[in-house]
């Protein structure tokens, strides 16, 4: 091995001596890159492979070829580039070759080496690398369209372009990706071709060769791809996708018309088909005559444009009577809706249409919930609650074990003032299950706080810390021992601390809580601080080395603290902390002692 290795430092000699005499590093630096190559090829050369050896030889290189560029612009030297980087990316092919050879099923690996040789290879050495990575992972069309963008773009050869999408789909014959790169890619090869026509015309020059045929010019080989990918590929999401490339192309206005109306012919029971179609009609330009000139004239145009969208919407809800289809209408009312606008003859508008629209729906029960929950926003928004109300009570009929539902037909009440607050709660619970009523008791008793007595408030979170259980109960404890401090100072904290303390599973801040309520008072108990602090340690002491340093520095700084108590802190500390959070204490301890905290 050492033999190979010496060989390879060798080979090196050449353009490390080109470097020191062109002046582009020193003597000690050639010494240095000497040093550190023998070490990475070391690391390269051994019987035990790693992948990381590998990139970091890779990396090494690439970094000294960036600062042989740096260094070559300061000094403006340009020449013997063949006998310093090309010498350079040649080895770094050779170390990416072995690599991805050995780790074949590194789809990284091979990006990396596409991009290092985007970067420092010539085109030939790159398409030969796609060449190579396509016959192992031939499963993965993304790698297939990555390598014809690249002989498309920039290679400029649309046949090897094709070539390969053809291969592509030959594995991958269903594959709606590749279609709709390989038919983007056809039409730009037509759109590069009328270019080149109209240079010629312009040049008055012989076409010759560049002579094309019309149908080519047209995009006739897209068509051809669309016709064979919708033969193979089903469904309206897929036609829409190749008609929103085909309208990137001006010259492609037939086609566009072609694939728009086999969209309506063969996706009529489809709601993405009838969207689209409604949505094209705020495309449709005004005559030129027509055009408005006002502010009110562009906002009427605006709305009239909307009504068009509309009446197809109208048309679609009587063809297609769907949820997926109402969902669509209403989405785009929505999406009109939150537009800005400074017309209010236009957002008066829009709001009525989105209303108008919600109850239609509501009315065949075919809103989803998500719906519902919207539409409750927007009437609370415009302060409409006997109506929210109404929609509220059908969606929590509609979907009973929503809590979702349920929150918003209690904001409704809530927010309306309504008498039947409590017994709208008590029976979202009948219908909800345990685990996913935390946020229900929390509203219930934020609520309670601002509208009812301290009693009233107090009973509901006794209620809840008796229905919640588990995880959920962490929150509703630290919220009731909140409530309790604001509502009661310290001595309710703490008498809701004590009914609490043997009732797991808590959060350090709970705790935490309690030792700043206790700091806060004007004859804070270094008693109760130890009491704190022995309760959190119990629950926590073997995870969060926070809490063993604060109770140390408590007893240090706090005036009845016992500083002799630290030692014995510290080793309790060492004993159950494990891992990293004992090596974290350690440090932090060591930081003390020394001033730092």
């Amino acid at each position: 091995m050492a033999e190979i290795i010496q060989e390879r430092i060798e080979d090196r000699i050449p353009e490390l001596e080109q470097l020191e005499r062109i002046g582009l590093f020193s003597h000690a630096e050639i010494k240095a890159i000497i040093k550190k190559a023998s070490d990475l090829e070391y690391k390269i050369q051994r019987r035990a492979l790693f992948k990381e050896d590998f990139i970091n030889y890779v990396q090494y290189e690439i970094n000294l070829l960036e600062l042989i560029q740096r260094r070559r612009r300061r000094i403006k030297y340009s020449f013997k580039k063949d006998e310093i980087e090309h010498s350079i990316v040649r080895r770094v092919q050779g170390v990416f070759r072995r690599a991805s050879a050995k780790w074949k099923d590194d789809v990284q690996l091979w990006l990396s080496y596409v991009v290092f040789c985007k970067k420092w290879a010539t085109k030939a050495q790159l398409s030969k690398v796609f060449s190579t990575m396509l016959a192992i992972h031939s499963n993965k069309p993304a790698l297939w369209i990555m390598a014809a963008k690249w002989e498309m773009e920039d290679r400029l050869s649309s046949e090897s372009a094709r070539q390969l999408f053809l291969r592509a789909l030959r594995f991958h014959p269903e594959c709606p990706k590749l279609y709709q790169e390989y038919f983007r890619m056809e039409l730009m090869h037509a759109e590069k071709l009328r270019k080149e026509k109209e240079e010629f015309e312009k040049a008055d020059m012989d076409m010759g060769d560049f002579d094309h045929p019309e149908e080519i010019l047209k995009g006739e080989l897209a068509r051809i791809i669309y016709k064979n990918s919708i033969s193979k590929i089903k469904g309206a999401e897929f036609h829409v996708s190749l008609l929103s490339v085909a309208q990137l192309f001006d010259f492609a206005k037939d086609l566009q018309k072609e694939i728009y109306d086999d969209l309506q012919a063969l996706h009529t029971d489809d709601p993405l088909t009838w969207d689209y179609v409604a949505r094209r009609e705020l495309e449709i330009e005004s005559q030129p005559e027509e055009q408005p000139s006002t502010k009110q004239a562009k906002a009427a145009e605006a709305c009239r444009r909307e009504e068009r969208c509309c009446a197809v919407y109208e048309e679609a809800v009587k063809t297609l009577p769907t949820e997926a289809m109402w969902k669509c209408y209403i989405n785009f009312c929505l999406e009109r809706f939150s537009k800005k606008t400074s017309s209010e003859f236009l957002r008066r508008k829009r709001l009525e249409r989105t209303m108008i629209t919600f109850r239609k729906a509501h009315e065949l029960r075919l809103l989803s919930e998500f719906h519902y929950t919207q539409w409750i926003e927007l009437l609370l928004r415009h302060d409409l609650f006997a109506e929210a109300l109404e929609v509220a009570e059908t969606g929590t009929e509609l979907f009973k074990d929503s809590v979702t539902m349920w929150q918003k037909k209690l904001q409704v009440l809530i927010e309306s003032k309504s008498p039947d607050v409590d017994k709208s709660f008590e029976e979202a619970f009948v219908h909800l299950k345990p685990q996913v009523c935390l946020p229900l008791w929390i509203s219930w008793a934020e609520w309670s706080e601002g509208a009812k007595s301290q009693e009233d408030t107090e009973a509901i979170f006794k209620k809840a810390i008796l229905a919640v259980t588990g995880a959920n109960s962490v929150t509703l404890k630290d919220k009731y021992l909140d409530w309790a401090y604001r509502s009661g100072g310290y001595r309710k904290a703490r008498a809701v601390f004590k009914s609490l303390q043997e009732i797991r599973p808590f959060s350090v801040e709970f705790f935490r809580k309690m030792i700043q309520f206790e700091k806060e008072q004007e004859s804070c108990k270094m008693l109760n601080l130890r009491e704190y602090y022995e309760r959190a340690l119990r629950e926590f002491g073997s995870v969060d080395s926070d809490l063993w340093m604060d109770y140390i520095k408590e007893e240090l700084n706090h005036p009845l603290g016992r500083p002799e108590n630290c030692g014995q802190i510290y080793w309790r500390a060492m004993k159950m902390l494990q891992g990293e959070s004992a090596e974290a204490f350690v440090a932090k301890h060591a930081m003390h002692q020394a001033g730092h905290q």
